[in-house]
């Protein structure tokens, strides 16, 4: 038995379209027209029309009457739920990564926060995103607990979403530069107890901030509506 690399290109295709929505090329609201997503990719629009069968099962894209196919918008139910799930992962991570973090582990929290510092003076939100994923990951893999991790990265891709949209559209980046600071900090010190209410108040910020930010973004959806 060979694994080879080749991928079917419907494969291709669905995997480039959900990119797209989870990095926030395409925004959530944003009709999907098959011929033009056919065009821009190159392909013909049978396997755009099953990309986004299975986009929407998985939830990423609403298909409604009269409409068509649009990129499932955010709920603040569900963004309020998953991110209290994510806090409580951080916090225990950090707890965990206190005792069990080396010093191999924290020069890595100290460059992803270095490079995080010079994208955000070059406005790259591209490599923000990247060095603050960097960040997180690095404090869930020193803790060393496999089930940890493995839950963490079941929801990994839906707080991408999320993520995403709070560095482009909510805050300038530098609240996450101290926040991350002080939490390398707490974890240097070992004071457990501050490491994990320093990581659960992160997201907890980040939470109330997108929460905030698609509330207003729903107004002003009624509005253009009326």
């Amino acid at each position: 038995m060979e694994i080879t690399e080749y991928q079917p290109l419907r494969n291709i295709v669905f995997q480039t379209i959900r990119k797209a929505i989870l990095e926030g090329e395409l925004q959530p609201g944003e009709r999907l027209m098959e011929t033009q997503l056919a065009e821009k990719l190159g392909v013909s629009r049978t396997p755009i029309r099953e990309a986004i069968r299975k986009l929407e099962i998985e939830g990423l894209i609403v298909i409604t009457p009269r409409k068509g196919a649009q990129v499932a918008a955010f709920t603040q139910k569900e963004i309020a739920e998953i991110l209290e799930v994510r806090g409580a992962l951080e916090a225990l991570a950090a707890n965990l990564a206190c005792e069990r973090m080396k010093q191999g582990d924290f020069l890595k929290l100290e460059l992803a926060i270095a490079e995080y510092e010079y994208a955000l003076q070059d406005k790259d939100i591209s490599l923000m995103i990247q060095k603050d994923i960097e960040f997180h990951d690095c404090i869930f893999a020193s803790t060393q607990n496999e089930k940890l991790i493995h839950m963490f990265n079941n929801i990994r891709e839906q707080v991408l979403r999320y993520r995403i949209t709070y560095l482009k559209n909510v805050t300038d980046g530098a609240q996450i530069l101290l926040e991350h600071r002080s939490i390398l900090k707490a974890l240097k010190l070992n004071q457990k107890e501050l490491a994990s209410q320093l990581s659960g108040k992160h997201i907890e910020t980040q939470r109330n901030s997108i929460l905030e930010y698609v509330k207003k973004k729903e107004k002003q959806f009624q509005l253009n509506t009326i």
